[in-house]
């Protein structure tokens, strides 16, 4: 399980306009789904009123920008943040990126629907065809059920549960936890770890 905090994905030229011409991302640590990793950059995110500071970013570069930040994070910064998948961003409002170069003013900034990741394998193995999205029950001190969980196929992926920062409090966990499938006519552990 996985608990994302907030961070950053850039175009290319948006990594310009906040790093300098010709500037590219710099590989921190890799994350646990494959070809994905945190970069050594970070921005600040400003919105109507609030500010978060040190957001990192996330590589690689993407066709879009997309800011991920908390239902918390959001009221923080006073900008009505819509509850989507990544990559769904019409429609999505405006914020302020601060690096060390310049800023810029761009859509994109999302709360991210907590989702399982997985591979066609685990679809097949969980039972799980045809479905979009299923219940996940957390074994902790709260006893959570996690409704309307997206399920994010893709053949390289790991099979691993995103939840963000307010999700992981409400639920008492601490970077690290179980999870149960349920609904889906088997169980399955789900393996606990944590990024930045």
């Amino acid at each position: 399980m996985a608990i994302s905090a907030h961070h950053v994905h850039l175009t290319q030229a948006a990594v310009e306009s906040l790093f300098g011409a010709g500037h590219s991302l710099r590989v921190r640590h890799k994350l646990s789904q494959p070809d994905f990793w945190a970069a050594e950059e970070t921005v600040e995110v400003v919105g109507q009123r609030g500010r978060l500071e040190r957001v990192r970013v996330l590589g690689p570069c993407r066709t879009a920008n997309q800011i991920e930040v908390s239902r918390t994070e959001a009221i923080r910064l006073d900008v009505d943040a819509p509850l989507r998948l990544s990559g769904d961003l019409d429609g999505t409002p405006e914020v302020t990126l601060v690096g060390p170069s310049g800023e810029l003013r761009t859509t994109g900034l999302i709360v991210a629907r907590r989702h399982l990741h997985l591979n066609p394998a685990d679809v097949q193995h969980l039972g799980l065809s045809g479905r979009s999205e299923i219940e996940v029950a957390l074994d902790t001190e709260r006893g959570t059920v996690l409704q309307h969980v997206a399920l994010r196929v893709s053949a390289s992926a790991v099979l691993e549960l995103h939840l963000d920062t307010d999700e992981a409090n409400a639920a008492g966990l601490r970077g690290a936890g179980e999870g149960v499938l349920q609904r889906c006519g088997c169980c399955a552990r789900i393996r606990s770890t944590e990024e930045s």
